[in-house]
């Protein structure tokens, strides 16, 4: 019996043994003070520690950074050290692949096109091309995301990729040994004449060579005629801030401020002025911008319509005006930490009202925009009066979150119906123009125009015919009355996507903005004074 009594009291004093010794030894390791710092090490300490089971540490950090970056404002961010490369590449201006734009069509992907002078070019790679295999792996039919298709093609510059190829003319699948190269990324993606005297240029992004390729658009159309320019902005979510002020520069006199960043130090407060030396300072300009024009979008609309130096046309934009310092860690991960906030020459702050921690409620304010009406009126934006503010000739401007345009365009809803609605969600219309290019390549092949292009196609009521016979044949089906609605729409679209395959993103807006309303509005007011005379 005497047994069965101590053994669990055995058992009971070597556990408690155990974790007295155990504190014992770990009070070498235990980080003193109240801090939260502190508190968050002993934490990891006593995972690495005590817990049941072994845990990758290293693992739990990368987990938990991102959560702990959450609790501060929408913009501070984490970025893993695998990913820094990728993110980085968009705005330092290129990337190391093979050179192409793609789509995944049917679980297929297809080359949309070819980058001139890039490594697919010179190995023999075509507009229409299909990959089915990626260094013998099979790539067609399983699910292949865009994220799967950067991390197969994408690497180091002079290292190879195999690709295998379904061309249309061609039995057999095609193989090819390609060499990885850098690959630019471009930030303006239009730059053509709208009439004899204004041209239009659309940026995508502020990266860092924005600059320099918006000087050759402007000193192009320069020589093609334009006394104006119509710069748009849609959709353009920002990048770095110094294109942007740069550009600003461009069609300013000496003297004024562009924008000015505060902070919690005010010894690192910036104002920063042009210095005079712009080109375009004699030159009219108009400002195309929407919901999704954020950041350094917002630096240079604002600093052109605080100056008075051109009209704002389109959309309230984001309102993002918290500035992001890139913080490198030893291990080759980034932190993009809030270190500022934007100011446009009047005072206004650009950012819009966010609480700490609270991502879910900011990223429901663009949907509460469309649900209150504002994309479709302009007297359903709720101005803050009590961010009041005066451009430099003393028009009334506001604050509290975004640039407010000098002219409102609504988003344009006529021709939208389900029809249209069920075809986009599922991209029919630009697999309908991949396809049509796919079949129609020869024909098209001595077009080298955007009217060109377009001289070759069928007539609209024809080519709606066929692309709803098309939809049906994938499953969508809708009343003429529907059709009817949506065709002006839906065909300018299928034009559009045909002339991109053929000559690339500048046809694309250069088809497309001819049924634009927007563009419409700045084509109008690039000729018009801001403070009459």
């Amino acid at each position: 019996m005497k047994k069965h009594y101590w053994l669990p009291l055995a058992f009971a004093v070597t556990l408690v043994a155990g974790i007295f010794l155990g504190s014992v030894l770990s009070r070498n390791h235990i980080h003193q003070g109240k801090s939260g710092e502190a508190k968050l090490l002993n934490i990891f300490d006593l995972i690495q520690e005590r817990y049941v089971d072994e845990v990758d540490i290293d693992s739990l950090v990368e987990m938990t950074i991102p959560h702990l970056l959450d609790n501060l404002d929408p913009h501070t961010y984490y970025i893993p050290a695998k990913d820094l490369d990728n993110v980085n590449g968009e705005l330092d201006g290129k990337f190391s692949g093979i050179g192409i734009s793609f789509r995944i069509f049917d679980d297929t992907l297809s080359v949309v096109e070819v980058i001139p002078n890039g490594p697919s070019e010179k190995a023999g790679v075509l507009p229409g091309d299909r990959i089915i295999e990626v260094d013998g792996d099979n790539i067609a039919g399983i699910g292949i995301t865009n994220d799967d298709v950067s991390s197969m093609l994408r690497g180091a510059k002079g290292t190879k990729v195999n690709i295998t190829v379904k061309r249309a003319n061609s039995k057999k699948p095609l193989k090819f040994d390609i060499t990885r190269d850098d690959i630019p990324v471009e930030s303006i993606d239009a730059c053509y004449m709208l009439n004899d005297s204004i041209g239009l240029i659309k940026v995508s992004r502020f990266g860092r060579n924005t600059y320099n390729e918006f000087m050759q658009s402007l000193n192009r159309l320069r020589l093609d005629g334009a006394r104006s320019f119509v710069v748009d902005l849609r959709g353009n979510t920002g990048g770095y801030m110094e294109p942007a002020v740069m550009m600003v520069n461009e069609f300013l006199p000496a003297g004024k401020l562009i924008v000015s960043t505060k902070g919690r130090n005010p010894k690192n407060d910036q104002f920063l002025i042009s210095d005079g030396t712009g080109a375009f300072q004699d030159y009219g300009i108009v400002v195309l911008l929407n919901e999704f024009s954020a950041s350094a979008s917002e630096i240079f609309s604002g600093a052109i319509q605080d100056n008075d130096r051109g009209w704002i046309v389109g959309r309230r934009s984001f309102g993002k005006g918290l500035v992001q310092s890139p913080i490198l860690l030893p291990d080759s991960s980034e932190i993009r930490l809030t270190v500022q906030r934007y100011y446009t020459p009047s005072g206004r702050c650009i950012q819009k009202e966010y609480k700490m921690g609270d991502i879910a409620h900011y990223e429901q304010e663009l949907i509460d925009r469309f649900n209150n009406g504002e994309i479709l009126s302009a007297d359903s934006v709720k101005l803050n009066i009590d961010e009041k503010f005066y451009t430099n000739g003393g028009r009334e401007v506001y604050g509290g979150g975004g640039i407010m345009p000098d002219y409102f365009v609504p988003d344009d809803t006529a021709h939208i119906t389900s029809f249209y609605v069920n075809v986009s969600n599922q991209g029919l219309i630009t697999k309908y123009g991949y396809e049509y290019v796919d079949h129609n390549r020869q024909l098209m092949s001595d077009a080298k125009t955007v009217d060109q292009v377009l001289a070759t196609l069928l007539p609209d009521d024809v080519l709606m015919q066929d692309f709803v016979r098309y939809a049906k044949r994938n499953g969508v089906k809708s009343s003429w009355e529907n059709i009817n609605i949506s065709q002006p729409l839906i065909v300018n679209l299928i034009k559009a996507n045909i002339a991109r395959n053929m000559l690339g993103i500048g046809a694309f807006y250069e088809v497309i903005n001819r049924e634009d309303n927007t563009v419409y509005e700045g084509l109008r007011h690039a000729t018009m004074p801001i403070i009459p005379d």
